[in-house]
């Protein structure tokens, strides 16, 4: 299989962090070909989001793949039935949704062994964040050593590589980059109760980070909010 080092593939949500890595993974003359996940979330905003930023970024290809890890449950984004938090928690909060980021990672890997691209894009965060485990340096470097494991291409002598360029970067940080590769935040949805539409609610671990981080880099923010974050 021929492979090309300008291909990658870039898992992309819809929020806020994802948007800032497509730019990113553009900003290095990577052809981008976007993943998003029907995974059974709460809502279909964020979905709609991709849609647009993906064709707005000039995504090569933009992929939607359904995937119902609601039929597994066990976070309050894929289960009704538990509430999304509204106070910030101690440890790993309700959220989390078991193995995500790792199902997702293992998607991409497969599209770009499909693709001949040796580059995978997340917008993973261990500042900022909710205290996911699947969002740590070690997590990534551990998914980076089983991309060699586990493929065709990487036992044959090819190189994969997990890039994350949001690691170590605040939320502050990580806006203030996405702005000045001009990424219309407008487009994003970092919610996790939005509605269809993609309003915000305002009141979700997730809202408070996305609030905080546009008041530290200084820049007006312009996410539609149900209720504005104290």
């Amino acid at each position: 299989m021929s492979r090309d080092a300008d291909k990658a593939v870039v898992l992309l949500s819809g929020g806020l962090d994802s948007a800032t890595v497509m730019a990113i993974a553009r900003e290095r003359n990577y052809a981008c070909y976007a993943l998003s996940l029907d995974y059974g979330q709460r809502h279909h905003g964020e979905l709609r989001a991709a849609r647009q930023l993906a064709a707005q970024m000039g995504a090569v290809e933009h992929k939607i793949i359904p995937l119902d890890l609601g039929a597994i449950g066990g976070s309050a984004l894929t289960d009704s039935r538990i509430a999304v938090p509204e106070q910030p928690s101690e440890g790993v909060p309700v959220t989390y949704v078991p193995a995500r980021n790792t199902i997702f990672l293992s998607l991409a890997l497969g599209w770009a062994e499909v693709l001949g691209a040796w580059d995978l894009f997340i917008g993973v965060n261990a500042v900022d964040y909710s205290g996911y485990p699947d969002c740590r340096p070690e997590y990534i470097q551990a998914f980076q050593r089983l991309c060699q494991l586990a493929t065709r291409a990487g036992i044959e002598g090819g190189s994969f590589r997990v890039q994350a360029p949001l690691l170590e970067m605040s939320k502050a940080e990580i806006i203030r980059t996405g702005t000045a590769l001009g990424v219309d935040y407008r487009l994003s949805v970092s919610c996790y109760a939005a509605d269809e539409e993609g309003t915000a609610c305002g009141l979700c671990d997730s809202c408070r980070l996305r609030r905080q981080g546009f008041i530290d880099a200084g820049i007006a923010d312009p996410t539609r909010y149900r209720v504005r974050p104290s």
